[in-house]
């Protein structure tokens, strides 16, 4: 399962999006916004819709998939009194806290971009509850407090109670493993407002294909459900069929961590559409040895070959297509890294490896004809650029998939070697590295 991190704002968004369809008996009043300044902010509060950012007190807090804000003083909740911000407090907020370059307890620095402003709810901390869920093996777990806030996780084992929820458990014998389960300390006259609220909070995790989802704390006041703060991640190999549900979703880079560039951003894209897995991470956008691997754990094992023989400065990528790819997203993905790899010069010219395992499935011939075709239209800047090409790879129809390579390479007038599984899987790293020398 690939996890992948969504802001609070777009995880509160979805709540709201299906909240009719799964919770039954409650109501969540969905007020919220994301901006990048505090101008934006004030543009906002004159948008029919959100006038209640002009007549309420506000919360505002980064959503920039860090937790512990709050710890880090970067949750603004009173002035002078709880619920006492305005909206010109909060726009102020915003603006100072993006004026510099902030540190967090953990040590990621970085500046801040993205901030949620909401109403804030006024309650007790026994209406304060934690609820997650998240797999485990190969089941899913689901974690139950009466106990919310920052410090749940101070004596988490007295605290927490877990439900191990197997993928086969039917819904009535996974409704009575949470009942049975519901913490003891939850006040009798809010229990079965919380279990009902816990059976249907499960089932929205398990159906919108989260691989992580926390809301820490859900306040429950009469049949209103508040949440107050969450984190999700989502299941991304299932965004192909989850894009209806989902809708259009971001995937944001962590704070502390640079951004993605334009190309990796457009591969996670294609991914996303795709039941096949296309990943790409550039590591050295100048480096002489670009890769094009058959599966993640080939990808692997290519990566730290080239890195152990050839240093790790000279490895310009990482990534894979796999997973039964079409003709047109393996072209897609060859011309993105034909794009990258004749960017920049270098003078002992530039080595891309073809690379793979054995497939058990993925058609080889009809992949390499994704690759011939974005072939044919680089080839004159991958010959400028003095591009050495060896392939490697097994697999269904990977005979005429390496025959049908061979040949438009030759006649492209592009350097090639190709081998088929009888050679070890990585040996063609040595053989461009030894053919370079």
């Amino acid at each position: 399962m690939a996890q992948r991190a969504i802001r609070e704002y777009d995880g509160k968004a979805l709540f709201s999006k299906h909240w009719n369809e799964y919770f039954d008996g409650f109501q969540y009043p969905f007020k919220s916004v994301l901006v990048t300044s505090g101008d934006e902010l004030r543009a906002k509060a004159k948008e029919h819709g959100f006038e209640w950012l002009n007549q309420e007190p506000l919360v505002a807090k980064p959503d920039m998939l860090f937790g512990k804000r709050g710890k880090n003083d970067l949750v603004l909740f009173k002035v002078n009194k709880p619920g006492d911000v305005t909206l010109e407090d909060a726009a102020k907020w915003i603006d100072e806290k993006q004026s510099h370059e902030v540190t967090l307890l953990s040590g990621e620095k970085g500046y801040l971009t993205h901030f949620i402003i909401e109403p804030f709810t006024p309650h007790t901390q026994e209406q304060e509850y934690y609820i997650s869920a998240t797999t485990v093996g190969e089941d899913d777990v689901l974690y139950m407090s009466a106990e919310g806030g920052m410090e749940v996780e101070e004596g988490w084992d007295e605290k927490v109670n877990e439900v191990h929820i197997p993928i086969t458990m039917s819904d009535i014998d996974m409704e009575k493993s949470i009942r049975s389960q519901v913490p003891a300390d939850i006040p009798a006259e809010n229990r079965e407002a919380f279990t009902s609220f816990a059976i249907q909070f499960f089932k929205f995790y398990r159906d919108m294909n989260f691989a992580y989802l926390e809301i820490n704390p859900i306040v429950l006041i009469g049949n209103e459900a508040h949440i107050l703060d969450l984190v999700a991640r989502l299941d991304d190999t299932a965004g192909f069929m989850m894009r209806d549900k989902w809708g259009d979703i971001e995937f944001p880079t962590a704070f502390g961590m640079e951004d993605q560039s334009p190309e990796e951003k457009a591969v996670a894209e294609a991914d996303s559409k795709s039941g096949a897995s296309l990943k790409l991470t550039i590591l050295n956008p100048q480096g002489r040895i670009w890769t094009m691997v058959a599966g993640g754990g080939a990808s692997v094992v290519y990566a730290d070959t080239i890195a152990d023989m050839a240093g790790v400065e000279d490895l310009a990528n990482y990534g894979e297509y796999s997973g039964g790819p079409t003709t047109g997203e393996t072209q897609f993905y060859a011309e993105t890294i034909f794009d990258l790899m004749t960017r920049y010069p270098d003078s002992r010219g530039k080595v891309l490896i073809i690379g793979g395992a054995i497939a058990n499935f993925t058609d080889v011939a009809k992949t390499f004809t994704g690759i011939i075709n974005a072939m044919e239209k680089w080839a004159d800047k991958l010959k400028e650029h003095n591009t050495k090409i060896y392939v490697r790879r097994g697999g269904p129809n990977y005979e005429k998939g390496l025959k049908d390579i061979k040949d438009a390479a030759d006649r492209l007038g592009l350097y090639s070697e190709v081998y088929g599984p009888t050679t070890h899987v990585t040996d063609i790293v040595r053989m461009a590295l030894e053919g370079d020398k």
